[in-house]
């Protein structure tokens, strides 16, 4: 049984650092392209849009995401705690049933500090997005 709580508990967070450094990645590779943008170069409204999203849908998937996968974290931490106590055959030792359940509740906070972080950054690249758009339909009606 020590092997499952320790591939529910390394499994979920180790998921969860991925996902991490995934957004993490992603947010520098928006930022670096956002300070070296030229609505003036884009030719169409459309090219400009999808080179100002790109990736922005994978930060949007984690930080929606992240708060499962901490959730089934828990979830397998607390099962794990349960069949302990079953085997236990009725001794209850409640030390270890709290600490069991407090080691398995860390899965969900680990979930949603990578959540609301991710959540902030992709709202961030939205509102870049909108004013990159912007930017190129007020270059098109000076032009004209």
């Amino acid at each position: 049984m020590e092997n499952i709580k320790l591939a529910v508990d390394y499994g979920a967070l180790g998921i969860l650092l991925l996902m991490s450094i995934l957004v993490l990645g992603y947010a520098i590779e928006r930022l670096l392209f956002f300070r070296a943008l030229h609505v003036k170069s884009y030719e169409s409204k459309n090219r400009l849009e999808r080179d100002v999203s790109k990736n922005l849908t994978i930060i949007s998937l984690i930080g929606s995401n992240a708060p499962y996968v901490g959730l089934l974290g828990t979830v397998g931490g607390i099962m794990v705690v349960f069949y302990e106590i079953g085997m236990s055959g009725g001794a209850l030792d409640t030390s270890k049933v709290i600490v069991g359940l407090a080691l398995a509740l860390k899965v969900t906070a680990a979930g949603l500090i990578v959540a609301i972080p991710s959540t902030m950054i992709y709202g961030a690249f939205l509102r870049k997005v909108d004013i990159a758009l912007s930017e190129w339909e007020d270059e098109i009606a000076q032009a004209c």
